[in-house]
């Protein structure tokens, strides 16, 4: 099966400015990415969609390839991921049955052996496989805080239920997510009941969106990496 790696990388971001090329542990952050997809021997080819001369630059030097240019409509805070895939799609001209991976730009902690993992289950016939992790805590337990600061639970009847017995929720691990050229370009959303999930530890799911993410992150990738 052809397979082809799209990794999503917009100039703007302004929680943490030039997030995708700023440098994380000695490599700008969508090095990590690059490098995890050409190590899983799987794609074909590596596309860098972006709006951003300087991102394409790095993207290239790295060993990834940016044919085309993302559109200004698609390259600000509202776009959202399927849209985005779905032009890279179109604009690489890719049969239906191509496997394509989005792999986001932010994922360091991302393994070959997870991209492996969701390419087989795409194949065994998931609409989209993608990362996720459980949630390290009940979240049949969680509480709402009001503007003064008081605390309550959300449903106090859970409050008697044993932890154990709780069904164990998941998230989005915010990494990866495998689809054929055709879902993504018939813009089926991801949780279309058909989805299935790679566990990943939570050891190495962290979605970095603000500066302690940033932080959080690159002191426990020096941890799984000494």
């Amino acid at each position: 099966i052809m397979a082809v790696c799209v990794i999503p990388a917009r100039g703007g971001s302004k929680r943490i400015p030039r997030k995708n090329i700023r440098k994380f542990h000695g490599t700008p952050m969508i090095g990590w990415s690059i490098a995890a997809a050409r190590a899983c021997c799987l794609f074909d080819r590596i596309v860098v969609s972006t709006d951003d001369a300087e991102i394409s630059e790095i993207a290239r030097t790295l060993g990834a390839e940016v044919p085309f240019s993302r559109p200004d409509n698609l390259a600000n805070d509202h776009a959202g991921t399927v849209p985005v895939v779905t032009h890279a799609v179109e604009a690489l001209d890719l049969d239906g049955d191509v496997a394509v991976c989005c792999l986001y730009a932010t994922a360091p902690f991302v393994q070959a052996t997870d991209l492996r993992e969701g390419l087989r289950l795409l194949q065994a016939g998931a609409s989209y496989a993608m990362a996720v992790t459980r949630f390290d805590y009940p979240i049949q337990r969680a509480l709402r805080r009001s503007e003064d600061g008081a605390v309550s639970m959300i449903d106090p009847a859970q409050m008697q239920v044993r932890s154990q017995d709780f069904e164990p929720a998941w998230h989005d691990a915010g990494q990866f997510y495998w689809g054929l050229a055709a879902t993504w370009a018939s813009q089926i959303p991801v949780f279309d009941g058909r989805a299935h999930g790679v566990e990943l530890p939570s050891s190495r799911v962290v979605d970095i969106d603000t500066p302690e993410d940033w932080d959080r992150a690159e002191a426990l990738f020096q941890v799984l990496n000494r």
